[in-house]
């Protein structure tokens, strides 16, 4: 079935005409899916209710206003629930709300406002049955994800050889003409395990799943917390604009779930046309997030870069620069003895990394530092004693340079 937006206005104006009123259709999650056409009195409504005007505005409403309506019990209801208003909580319209249906399953809202002497109970039971065949779109566009979910996760996650040959078959016929499309693919980490289905939802992605363990991680290593992959349509290879705001979607998703202690980063693949080299497009966006994470800790500790990287949550491939090598290697490379020392001394390994970052320049390393340059001089005299290094030594700054980069993934 091919579902698309002007499915659920067709039925959402259809419902407005029924009960001579506009209709709002969201999703369980509270996404703003359809409205209905407004007439002059409805936009004086619209302007009169902020609720309302936000989750057209915004598309989707707030968590305090989903918890008020929830507490209605209109997740379990399978009738009209009559809302009154809540001027405090912003709520300055009494609402109609009807569940949409599928199978004993809420899918999602239909919302009224409601006025006097408001619809009959006649005009009430013909939109419901026009819900219901809403709630049939919505329970096969579920449907539809999950089976889509499951195939890309198997992608991702197959061996090379015929196990991913009939992953790549299956996502495929999953896909169906989507297939063999533009897409960038984007890695979000951590994904949190509360997060909503609603919360995977941006714009242009065309499959969505979840990933076990942590980009990066070892054979063999504890899994960690999991990841989510996103694969966007593209226009253009040269235009990454809808895989950006995907992806910073994403990460706002992972900042707002609030687990005490957990941002998040994204990184994005370099573009590609079709599925066959999803596996290695996969390894790029895994590579760019860890990437991402390591340069917003380096911000966030005043690492070097400071500002510059401050804001920082998604990371492309195609700009990382070194961390393309370095996060290639395998976890015990990563770690070289050189350096074991000089991080438990963490003014030290700033300062060596500020230094080569400014490729050797202890004028403009000490600015960025903002210390005397003799300061700097007796820091990097220490660092070679730590090291065992001399910095004069081109070989010798390369290995502290890259060894310092890589443990921060």
């Amino acid at each position: 079935m091919a579902l698309v937006k002007g499915d659920y206005q067709d039925l959402v104006d259809e419902i407005s005409a029924l009960l001579g009123a506009p209709a709002t259709l969201e999703n369980r999650d509270f996404e703003l899916i359809a409205f209905g056409a407004q007439d002059s009195d409805g936009m004086d409504e619209l302007d009169l209710d902020p609720v309302r005007t936000r989750s057209i505005l915004t598309r989707k409403s707030t968590a305090a206003v989903r918890s008020w309506f929830e507490g209605f019990g209109i997740t379990r209801a399978d009738g009209p629930v009559r809302i009154p208003a809540a001027p405090d909580a912003g709520v300055l319209r009494a609402r109609i709300c009807l569940p949409v249906r599928h199978r004993g399953v809420v899918h999602g809202y239909v919302w009224l406002l409601d006025s006097e002497p408001g619809p009959s109970a006649a005009q009430l039971d013909a939109a419901l049955q026009v819900t219901e065949r809403i709630g049939v779109l919505l329970a096969a566009e579920e449907s539809a994800g999950d089976d889509v979910a499951r195939e890309l996760r198997a992608l991702l996650t197959a061996p090379a050889g015929w196990q991913r040959e009939a992953a790549t078959t299956a996502l495929r016929d999953a896909l169906g003409a989507a297939a063999d499309e533009l897409h960038a693919l984007v890695c979000v980490t951590p994904w949190p395990a509360s997060a909503s289905p609603g919360a995977r939802r941006a714009p242009g992605t065309v499959a969505v799943c979840t990933v076990p363990g942590a980009p990066g991680a070892t054979a063999g290593a504890p899994a960690g917390p999991q990841t989510l992959a996103a694969l966007v349509r593209l226009r253009s290879a040269e235009v990454l604009g809808p895989a950006r705001t995907a992806a910073g979607r994403l990460v706002d998703a992972v900042d707002g779930a609030g687990t005490t202690g957990t941002t998040g980063t994204a990184g994005i693949a370099v573009p590609r046309r079709g599925l066959g080299e999803l596996p290695a497009a996969w390894q790029e966006a895994a590579a760019a997030a860890r990437a991402a994470a390591a340069r917003r800790a380096a911000a966030t500790s005043g690492g070097p870069g400071g500002t510059a990287v401050a804001a920082e949550r998604v990371a492309e491939w195609a700009e990382l620069g070194p961390y393309r090598l370095l996060t290639a290697l395998p976890a015990e490379a990563a770690h070289d003895p050189v350096v074991e020392q000089l991080l438990t001394r963490p003014e030290l390994a700033r300062t060596a990394e500020v230094f080569l970052d400014q490729a050797g320049q202890a004028g403009r390393a000490a600015t960025a530092l903002g210390i005397h340059r003799q300061t700097l001089y007796y820091r990097l005299s220490r660092v070679e004693q730590l090291t065992g290094l001399d910095l004069d030594a081109g070989e010798d700054r390369l290995l502290l340079h890259m060894a310092l980069k890589a443990a921060r993934l």
